[in-house]
């Protein structure tokens, strides 16, 4: 195809190797290559998707125009001011960064440069929301439940997402969509963590309390033997319970028979796939992606408050 963007992808670990992946399978990107601060790693992941190692970030920032910066949250910051003299549009893996100082002043170097900086809250893209956005009329209560094991070690650094909190590294995904779907501040944050197997928090549970009245219960682990993705959503007269893992549901109402469930009709797709996508579209286009730099540093500041929460008031 003729004018393919020039992508490319920073850090091709556990989860950047996927990104790669994706872009070599896009037919209106050309994938110019990756980088990773390990070259070996680098030289596997260009040969299997047939593109080039670049030697540097620098070098690899010279030859794209957009790119998906997967690296370790500490490294956010760095890596995107780095990246800024070159004008390229990002994709910026959740969470934005590791302040809520860094997010604020991403967010304005962005802006002032009119480039997109998208940030990587793939459950946004998994269609059981888009479900669930059609279907939402008044939240009262709304329960999240995010599991998932320990992470195997790294070569050279703590296992991945254990650099930051649980808060951070998984329950971020819920903190933005319920955000998003409650629309309403925070009035009030009940929380407790403890860390277990790293130097931050690994279980964390958290109730928040809007202003609107809605109510949400939030808990996230990353130490669990089994993975589980679940919202819940109870609002008057339905209730709404979606499997983001699995991408099924159920739709429960009142009627003058009593309660009547069904299955909720979604089409299936790779959240990862569409949130790239929609990247690319976006920074072709030049047009404000569905997360934002500044909806990200929103979740971000909400998931900082709840790590103090934690950690000035222990249970």
């Amino acid at each position: 195809m003729p004018n393919k963007l020039k992508v490319g992808v920073i850090g091709v670990g556990a989860l950047g190797q996927w990104h790669a992946r994706i872009y070599s399978e896009f037919p209106d990107v050309e994938f110019v290559g990756v980088y990773d601060t390990n070259p070996e790693r680098a030289a596997e992941i260009a040969a299997k998707y047939h593109t080039r190692a670049f030697a540097s970030l620098a070098d690899l920032a010279g030859a794209a125009e957009a790119v998906s910066v997967v690296v370790p949250t500490d490294r956010h910051f760095d890596v995107f001011n780095q990246l800024l003299p070159f004008g390229l549009h990002l994709l910026m893996e959740k969470p934005i960064a590791s302040t809520t100082d860094e997010a604020e002043r991403m967010v304005a170097a962005a802006n002032a440069r009119n480039l997109v900086l998208q940030v990587g809250h793939v459950e946004r893209f998994n269609p059981v929301l888009k479900f669930l956005e059609e279907n939402l009329t008044q939240p009262r209560f709304i329960e999240v439940i995010r599991l998932a094991p320990f992470p195997p070690p790294r070569p050279g650094g703590p296992p991945r997402g254990t650099e930051v909190s649980v808060v951070l590294d998984l329950m971020i995904h819920d903190l933005e969509i319920i955000l998003h779907i409650v629309g309403s501040p925070v009035r009030e944050i009940h929380a407790v963590g403890v860390p277990v197997l790293s130097t931050t928090e690994d279980i964390a549970n958290v109730r928040l309390a809007f202003e609107n009245g809605c109510v949400a219960n939030v808990t996230a682990s990353r130490i669990s033997q089994e993975r589980m993705r679940k919202i819940r959503v109870f609002q008057p007269d339905t209730y709404v319970s979606l499997d983001y893992m699995n991408q099924t549901g159920q739709l429960c109402r009142m009627t003058p028979a009593g309660i009547a469930a069904e299955a909720v009709p979604i089409t299936k797709g790779e959240p990862l796939a569409l949130e790239l996508a929609s990247f690319v579209a976006c920074a072709r286009d030049r047009r404000d992606p569905l997360v934002t730099a500044s909806h990200a540093s929103k979740a971000l500041d909400l998931a900082v408050a709840i790590c103090r929460h934690i950690r000035e008031r222990p249970s």
